[in-house]
């Protein structure tokens, strides 16, 4: 009788625990709303940050040379970068950019701006496929 009851309070525990796992997983649409206005927003100053000229000193832009980020693939990282000589995670690459052709100081890693960045690049290379052998 005992073992009944043990295996009947683990089968019940087992099965709450799932019920409280789905519960956490579910998003309603105004989350999701919320979630993505936030988003957009950290991109939004993302797009300014890759615009700016004050990003560096010689008047150069990160759009001059990726155009609504075109050309940085960066669901690539990390991977070896020839240039730098090792293997970098994209933070990285933006400030070898930030202080290279820009000519720039480059920014924390964790710094907002670097992360309004990721996000802005990530969002406009977001479905753009990648050609085998070329990134």
């Amino acid at each position: 009788m005992r073992n009944i009851i043990q295996t009947l309070l683990l089968v019940a525990a087992l099965g709450m625990g799932n019920t409280l796992t789905a519960q956490a997983d579910e998003f309603t649409k105004e989350d999701l709303d919320i979630w993505q206005k936030e988003f957009m927003a950290v991109v939004a100053v993302g797009r300014a940050a890759f615009t700016d000229p004050n990003l560096g000193t010689n008047g150069v832009v990160c759009a001059q040379c990726h155009p609504n980020g075109a050309n940085t693939h960066p669901e690539t990282y990390p991977k070896f970068q020839k240039q730098i000589g090792r293997v970098i995670t994209l933070p990285e690459m933006i400030n070898w950019c930030i202080r290279n052709p820009l000519e720039g100081k480059p920014m924390a890693l964790d710094d907002p701006k670097m992360v309004a960045m990721q996000a802005y690049i990530t969002h406009e290379r977001r479905n753009v496929k990648l050609t085998p052998g070329k990134h």
